[in-house]
C-alpha cells in the first residue's frame, strides 16, 4: 500500500474528503519524522517503535573487486514491531474488526404537496378562452371566441 492508497482507505472515515484524510496522514508522518530526527523514540502501542540508531564506521568489501573499503558512520531509523503486531502477522492472534466509517445521514427532500385538482372557476374560464383563441381562425374576433367558449361550458 502506498501513500495514495492509504489516503483513499482513510477517506471514508473523513466523510469521503480526501484532502482531510491526506492532511491527517501528513500530520502523523510529520510528527514521527520530527521526533525521530530529534533523537526521541516514537512508540505506538500494539504497533511498534521507531527509533534512531547510530551505526559506527566499519570495514566492508566491494563485492565486484573483493577490495576492502571503509564505510562511514551513519544514522538510520529502526522499526521494532510490538508483540501484538508480531502475533497478528504470525496468525497466533486475530485482529479486531476494522473500524467502520460513520454512516452518512442524507436529508430527505421535503414532500411536495399535490396541487389541488380543481382549479378556481375564474382560472378555468381563462384557460378555456386562451385555448379557444389559439384554435380560432384569424378572421373571427376575440369576443366571438369568448362567447363560443362560454357556451361550451
Amino acid at each position: 500500500m502506498n501513500k495514495a492508497q492509504f489516503i483513499a482507505y482513510l477517506a471514508p472515515h473523513f466523510g469521503d474528503n480526501k484532502k482531510e484524510a491526506a492532511r491527517a496522514v501528513d500530520i502523523v508522518f510529520d510528527a514521527i519524522v520530527r521526533n525521530i530526527s530529534k533523537g526521541d523514540d516514537v512508540m505506538i502501542n500494539d504497533f511498534g517503535k521507531f527509533k534512531k540508531v547510530d551505526r559506527a564506521a566499519r570495514k566492508g568489501r566491494n563485492p565486484f573487486t573483493g577490495e576492502t573499503i571503509q564505510i562511514k558512520a551513519s544514522k538510520k531509523v529502526r522499526f521494532l514491531p510490538a508483540k501484538a503486531l508480531k502475533e497478528i502477522i504470525s496468525g497466533a492472534r486475530k485482529m479486531d474488526p476494522a473500524p467502520k466509517p460513520p454512516v452518512k445521514v442524507v436529508a430527505k427532500p421535503a414532500a411536495k404537496k399535490a396541487p389541488a385538482k380543481k382549479a378556481a372557476p375564474k382560472k378555468a374560464a381563462k384557460k378555456v378562452v386562451k385555448k379557444a383563441v389559439k384554435k380560432a381562425p384569424a378572421k373571427k374576433t376575440a369576443k366571438k371566441v369568448v362567447k363560443k367558449a362560454a357556451k361550451r361550458k
